[in-house]
């Protein structure tokens, strides 16, 4: 069974950290490019951050670029996201996603989601 499950979220103060890990089984984990993307209530995916299969190349969100990192381990078969001086306004919803070798921006390209993690940041 193909599953992509998400950690680490939490609740945290404005310009704190948090690491955020997604764990992938059931699929050749180092085929897949791997995005995070975030939903607010109401809203559309929001892309945050990519990562092709190999791990050589980065894509960032504008406003996350900066602040947040994106990277691999294949031989784990999971995603991490460390996200760093933290805003009230990335308050969401953080999901993981894959698609065969490369990323895009567009939630719809995106073939395997996860169920999420809340992130929630106190002013």
């Amino acid at each position: 069974q193909v599953q992509l499950v998400e950690s680490g979220g939490g609740l945290v103060e404005a310009g704190g950290s948090l690491r955020l890990s997604c764990a992938a089984s059931g699929l050749a984990f180092s085929q897949y490019g791997m995005a995070w993307f975030r939903r607010a209530p109401g809203k559309e995916r929001e892309f945050v951050a990519g990562i092709t299969y190999s791990g050589v190349n980065t894509v960032y969100g504008d406003s996350e670029r900066g602040r947040f990192t994106i990277s691999r381990d294949n031989a784990k078969n999971t995603v991490y996201l460390q996200m760093n001086n933290l805003k009230p306004e990335d308050t969401t919803v953080y999901i993981c996603a894959a698609r065969l070798w490369g990323i895009t921006k567009t939630p719809g390209s995106y073939t395997l989601w996860g169920q999420g993690t809340q992130v929630t940041v106190s002013s």
